[in-house]
């Protein structure tokens, strides 16, 4: 089985210093859906893992959220694309939770759902240090998108051993497939 770990926001979608905190909000970055769309017809199934404490700061609620998903695998339906699950943490940071990244929990419970004992080699796509470091401890390639908060990411440094740097979404299925 070929997966692949994809972040949400500054990935799939452009992303917001203020959250996007509805189905309006959300909006594709050019070439993504598509990207997602070679992947599947390459045979891989397509995970988000994102951190969304928006629910957590009382932003917005999970029939938001859920929203927000619906009108995204709406886009990439019409793009002829699927996303096979979205997984999210829903806490802040003083929740000290396990789920978000950049701590490890998310990413065990995907291995978990697809029956893998860890994630050594799995492609994770992120445009930010904690979706990187979340990726590399579980032996995830990391690949980072310099899209969303990407290019930051990159000039701060301190990027996990072996990351590879990518314009976007698009640019990374194509090394890939």
């Amino acid at each position: 089985m070929k997966l692949i770990i994809l972040d949400r926001d500054g990935v799939i979608n452009y992303d917001s210093d203020q959250f996007i905190k509805s189905p309006e909000e959300w909006k594709p970055i050019p070439g993504s859906l598509e990207a997602i769309a070679r992947l599947n017809q390459a045979g891989y199934r397509v995970v988000v893992a994102t951190n969304q404490s928006g629910i957590g700061r009382g932003l917005f609620d999970m029939a938001m959220l859920n929203a927000i998903h619906n009108k995204m695998h709406k886009a990439c339906a019409l793009a002829g694309a699927h996303i096979d699950a979205v997984f999210f943490c829903p806490h802040i940071d003083e929740n000290d939770c396990h789920c978000r990244k950049p701590k490890s929990g998310m990413l065990e419970e995907i291995a978990a759902c697809y029956s893998l004992k860890n994630l050594d080699g799995v492609p994770a796509v992120g445009d930010s240090l904690r979706d990187l470091q979340s990726a590399a401890t579980l032996g995830a390639r990391p690949y980072l998108v310099l899209t969303g908060k990407g290019s930051k990411a990159q000039t701060a440094g301190g990027l996990p051993e072996g990351t590879q740097v990518f314009a976007d979404l698009a640019a990374v299925v194509m090394k890939l497939i």
